[in-house]
């Protein structure tokens, strides 16, 4: 069985794109994150050719998030049970889906940015992280054995070898402490990244920002990850970044994550 997690940067755009990936990798189960387009909008026909199933949760232009699947799609739920809102008034955004597919709970999740270190979205960001720790730890307090995959764009570089220049981010939101604590509470719950083994760093990115020609400075950073709990960690058997998607013109700024599991 294979997943892949990937920030798409506008599905719309580049669906010719995600039918590749799908199709280069032979994958299963594909998360998405910033789909940027509401339910009715997802380009979802050469997916059903193709035999995939979709659970998309997008509301606007902004944010949206989705999983495919060739495998089934099954207890879809659109957002964990304490995931906060943001702005005026508080409203939930479409950072958050779930489903259970051939097996395996699978999140497809993008973490908010937090913009600035004294920005609201910052402690947001925060607020949003402790409370996926605290259903995620829930999950595996009521089954040990669960097979659960949390993945997709965290927006947090968890070590200085995750940037490529830690003095560039100083003061800046992805590298700060308490976002690193917050990534590392998750792992401490029982969620392994199951990626970095088989691609070790420094110099592993997973985005790269469009400008200043960071793409082939390599001037990237890791923040998109799979964190896997305990049994469904030990059937990984091999993990890939993608980078040769980041390449040629109409690229997302970021480049799909791919797990093997047994």
């Amino acid at each position: 069985m294979r997943i892949a997690t990937w920030n798409v940067n506008s599905v719309r755009s580049r669906i010719d794109r995600v039918m590749g990936v799908l199709e280069r990798h032979d994958l299963d189960v594909l998360l998405l994150q910033e789909t940027k387009c509401r339910d009715d909008q997802f380009p979802m026909l050469d997916l059903a050719a193709k035999g995939y199933e979709l659970a998309h949760h997008g509301l606007n232009q902004w944010n949206g998030v989705a999983i495919i699947s060739r495998v089934g799609i099954e207890d879809v739920a659109v957002g964990f049970p304490s995931m906060p809102g943001f702005g005026e008034p508080i409203a939930p955004e479409a950072r958050a889906i779930g489903a259970t597919c051939g097996g395996v709970r699978v999140w497809s999740l993008y973490i908010p940015n937090g913009r600035e270190i004294d920005h609201p979205h910052y402690r947001y960001k925060l607020d949003w992280l402790s409370r996926l720790r605290d259903d995620a730890t829930g999950w595996l307090a009521d089954d040990a054995d669960a097979q659960i995959l949390l993945a997709g764009d965290w927006n947090i570089a968890p070590t200085d070898d995750d940037v490529w220049d830690v003095a560039f981010f100083e003061g800046r939101t992805h590298v700060t402490a308490p976002e690193r604590a917050a990534f590392q509470a998750i792992v401490d719950a029982g969620f392994s990244d199951v990626v970095r083994p088989f691609t070790p760093g420094p110099g592993v990115y997973t985005y790269w920002d469009y400008t200043q020609l960071r793409f082939p400075k390599k001037q990237g950073m890791r923040i998109d990850f799979a964190l896997a709990s305990p049994a469904l960690a030990s059937r990984v058997t091999d993990a890939m970044i993608d980078r040769e998607e980041r390449k040629g013109k109409g690229a997302s700024d970021h480049a799909p994550v791919v797990v093997t599991l047994d």
